[in-house]
């Protein structure tokens, strides 16, 4: 995948640009990494049995943090309300309700997982882009970049010299 804009493009369309790209990584990775999550937490035995719930609840993962990552990315740089990795860490919510749903003992938790991340019974909550995989990870950077770049400019653009 080519994660580079077009050279004529402005810094809005560069952040835009990578944006889309991290969305689409994240699309992809989540249902393996949902898959990942729910596995890790049951016996193996079980597992055969389970596929399509985790299947499913991957399958949704993707659609509804997608549609929610598309959205965020494709705003101003200014209206963006939140991060992506704030989006991608409710990924951590299908995966607990399908554990909840076949009855798995949730592991304990230290008081920081506990006042963190309440929800997540499980403690499964990616900490990082690259907990979806290196190439969310790589992404995640680049959007970062652009972002801040992007940010830095206009700033660097409304203030008036003395």
């Amino acid at each position: 995948m080519d994660t580079r804009p077009p050279t004529d493009a402005s810094d809005d369309e560069r952040l835009a640009f990578h944006g889309a790209a991290l969305a689409d990584a994240v699309v992809v990775a989540l249902p393996s990494w949902v898959t990942a999550a729910v596995l890790s937490r049951v016996e193996p035995s079980s597992r055969e049995q389970i596929a399509d719930r985790v299947e499913l609840a991957g399958a949704n993962a993707a659609t509804d943090i997608g549609s929610q990552l598309r959205h965020l990315l494709a705003l101003d740089v200014d209206e963006q309300w939140t991060n992506p990795l704030t989006l991608i860490r409710t990924a951590a919510n299908y995966a607990n309700d399908v554990l909840r749903d076949l009855a798995v003992p949730p592991p304990s938790r230290d008081a920081d997982a506990r006042r963190l991340h309440p929800e997540d019974t499980y403690d499964l909550t990616p900490g990082a882009f690259g907990d979806l995989g290196p190439e969310v990870h790589e992404l995640g950077l680049i959007w970062g970049a652009a972002k801040a770049h992007t940010h830095l400019q206009r700033r660097r653009s409304e203030v008036t010299p003395r």
